[in-house]
């Protein structure tokens, strides 16, 4: 049974308003999130120029795409550990650093090797932004709050989407000719300098603070960030870290976590199993191998993105009232449906016309589930003195199966344009079950809350 008098609001009174210090924290942190959209996106707009200027074969160009994906797995595996040890908000200030040397290094690249490395670097920082972003405005938002403020995360990533996809249609149509792709993949410096420079303007996170055993910081940034009874928030966080019996940390991987580590591990694989990224990396290449041109397929980029922050922003206003449960099993129906008929089309090579509205129905769908709710549920269902080890786990898991998929994807393609789609299709009747089955609900419920809710001591 939840207690309303710590995970709920109250039924008397509207919630207590947002005030401006919780709100810059995140969307600050959420700017990462931009980043990691972008730098993600904007490569579909260059693959054409890259194949080319590198006579990259399918493997290559499915090692170039995925090569920051490398960089992903191995960030999203290792930010815990600076994230635990130096905070939240420095580690985030390292990941913007690796925004701005990759940006610039893959605009100055010398050589595909070159490339290849910066574009690595810049995996670093998506992974490890993909980590202590969400992380850190879990830690500072309120219960009744949190969902729709991790939210602006996955918003910024969507976001960072489209801006990517109609930065790539306003630069193809400057005709810059052989540097064209080299502009594409630089601009992303502009915002990452912007990141870095907020990051000196919000507090750090409270419950990181004490597990430091810094607790009259923590109680000044639950003051800060408008907890009406911070003490008694307090006197959760602090009992649920056992700061003051110097067990702030313990291994991760115990038989009582079993339920919150299968639940990371698996929305992070099912979300990429969707195929979302394998068609955000390869979007302009799978509109050419429907027959549309390259400028159309740079338009119809757009369409799709802008499809993808609309949706983004529905979720978020209703994932506090709805549920990430309920979210997760529409969209798995949604999804379905919708990979159904884009296999459909590229099997039957009829209804060319209907590719757009496949696509647009599929990305409505992702972006109104999985897409709002993964990084909201990670952040949720490990307890705090394992969190940061838990986020990482289930990002790592996100970030792997997208390498994978990412490098596989263009081989697939190439023999049968409709198989990938098929296998999506099938991945997500397959986590509609799961989902119903296995995945508890957590709106409404404090992070201490849903540690005592999933019987982890």
């Amino acid at each position: 049974m939840v207690n309303p008098s710590i995970s709920q609001p109250s039924p008397s009174g509207p919630p207590t308003p947002l005030n401006g210090t919780i709100i810059k924290s995140s969307v600050v942190a959420a700017l990462g999130g931009l980043l990691f959209g972008f730098d993600t996106a904007v490569i579909a707009g260059a693959n054409s120029d890259l194949t080319q200027v590198y006579a990259l074969t399918p493997p290559l160009l499915g090692w170039t795409v995925a090569s920051a994906l490398v960089g992903t797995v191995i960030g999203s595996l290792l930010a815990g550990i600076p994230g635990d040890k130096y905070g939240r908000r420095a580690s985030l200030r390292v990941m913007a650093f690796l925004y701005i040397v990759s940006a610039l290094g893959c605009a100055m690249a010398w050589d595909w090797n070159s490339l290849i490395l910066f574009r690595v670097l810049g995996g670093l920082g998506i992974g490890g932004s993909s980590v202590l972003g969400p992380m850190y405005i879990a830690e500072i938002a309120p219960a009744r709050w949190r969902g729709r403020l991790v939210g602006l995360f996955q918003f910024n990533v969507v976001f960072g989407i489209l801006v990517a996809y109609f930065s790539n249609y306003v630069i193809r149509s400057l005709n810059l000719g052989v540097v064209e792709w080299r502009w594409m993949l630089g601009i992303a410096a502009v915002p990452a300098f912007l990141f870095l420079a907020m990051l000196f303007t919000i507090p750090e996170s409270p419950r990181w603070l004490v597990k430091q055993s810094r607790v009259d910081e923590a109680r000044g940034v639950l003051k800060l960030v408008g907890e009406e009874d911070y003490e008694q928030e307090l006197r959760e966080i602090i009992a649920s870290i056992d700061a003051e019996h110097g067990h702030a940390s313990e291994p991760l991987f115990r038989s009582k976590y079993r339920l919150p580590i299968f639940l990371a591990v698996s929305i992070g694989m099912f979300n990429q199993l969707s195929g979302i990224n394998a068609i955000v990396y390869y979007l302009n290449d799978i509109f050419e191998r429907a027959g549309f041109s390259r400028a159309s397929g740079d338009l119809q980029a757009v369409a799709i993105g802008a499809t993808n922050l609309l949706f983004t922003m529905f979720a978020m206003s209703i994932i506090d009232k709805v549920g990430r449960k309920t979210l997760l099993l529409i969209g798995s129906v949604g999804t379905a449906v919708c990979l159904s008929g884009v296999a459909a089309v590229f099997f039957t090579g009829k209804h060319r016309e209907l590719l757009l509205w496949c696509l647009v129905g599929y990305i409505a769908s992702f972006a109104f589930s999985q897409g709002a709710v993964i990084w909201v549920y990670i952040g949720e269902v490990f307890p705090n003195r394992v969190r940061a080890k838990g986020q990482s786990l289930g990002s790592f898991s996100h970030w792997a199966m997208n390498a994978a998929i990412s490098y596989i994807y263009p081989q697939m393609a190439s023999k049968a344009g409709g198989f990938p789609f098929v296998f999506f299709a099938a991945m997500m009747v397959l986590q509609f079950f799961v989902v119903l089955s296995v995945y508890p609900e957590t709106k409404g419920v404090s992070l201490e809350e849903m540690q005592r809710k999933m019987k982890i001591a």
